[in-house]
């Protein structure tokens, strides 16, 4: 199991959630859209863009109840929902959850209704073959226990299902990363595998791997972009610094480090719940 209570903490020090909701409710009263929320619950690299690429491996016709594990404040579960699918999301941090419910009570109007779950992805809370389709978002990272989650993962969905994954993993240079990163301030929550590691654990725990695509170049361009932003002196309506304080101007700068020296890489990943045939 995770150490839910320490991990919560590291997440919730700094959230600042009246605040944010005051903030969108003073510059948005008509309700935010998905890019004016996205320098809140986007917190992942890449932004709306990666979860835009994350969401095209899947279609809603096919793979209508999706489950998002480690959802955070909601970003990608809204943007699935725009689409058609029909998302679940969980997490460990209820705060999280919390927000992550009343920024969608605020923003735009869904197609599809959203649901929200505080729980672990060790001892997911449902059913056997309930989804169609799995989402990880930079959330592998804090779960110090890959099989398990796997297996969980492989029991809740249903034979055909998808597992996508858009995910840090350590890079060959990893004994250089730099604390803190935005899911770690220490070693202590940072559960990273490499590349090769998380592969074969998939498959190890019956999934069958039909994609996997290294994203680190794309990530480090997109950094950059980001850390240029942050040094101008203007203050956006809405950034990282409401979830996670000031730590979070020396997060993005080890997050440009450690992409630099290879101490982390992005990869995209597509898993089948099954061996062989129709890959729907």
């Amino acid at each position: 199991m995770t150490d839910a209570p320490r991990l919560a903490e590291h997440y919730q020090q700094g959230l600042r959630d009246a605040d944010v909701l005051a903030q969108i409710r003073s510059h948005y009263p008509a309700g935010p859209t998905l890019h004016q929320l996205a320098p809140l619950d986007q917190l992942h690299i890449g932004g709306v863009t990666a979860t835009t690429r994350l969401l095209a491996l899947l279609d809603p016709a096919l793979h209508p109840r999706v489950l998002d594990i480690g959802a955070g404040l909601g970003g990608l579960m809204r943007q699935g929902a725009a689409q058609g699918f029909q998302v679940t999301g969980l997490d460990i941090t209820h705060r999280f959850n919390a927000l992550n419910k009343a920024l969608s009570a605020l923003s735009e109007p869904h197609s599809t209704p959203l649901f929200w779950i505080t729980g672990d992805a060790t001892a997911l809370p449902f059913a056997d073959n309930t989804f169609d389709a799995l989402l990880f978002q930079h959330s592998l990272l804090n779960m110090p226990d890959a099989a398990r989650v796997f297996a969980e993962s492989h029991r809740v969905l249903r034979p055909g299902g998808q597992l996508v994954m858009h995910e840090v993993v350590s890079g060959p240079n990893v004994d250089a990363l730099r604390y803190p990163v935005p899911w770690a301030t220490e070693p202590t929550h940072s559960h990273l595998l490499s590349q090769t590691a998380l592969t074969q654990q998939l498959q190890q725990s019956g999934f069958t791997l039909e994609h996997c695509v290294d994203w680190s170049d794309i990530a480090l361009e997109w950094r950059e972009r980001q850390g240029n932003k942050e040094q101008t002196a203007q203050m956006p309506i809405l950034s990282p610094q409401w979830v996670f304080g000031e730590r979070f101007q020396e997060m993005g700068k080890n997050l440009l480090f450690n992409l630099k020296q290879q101490a982390i890489n992005l990869v995209e990943v597509k898993a089948s719940c099954y061996a062989g045939g129709d890959n729907n």
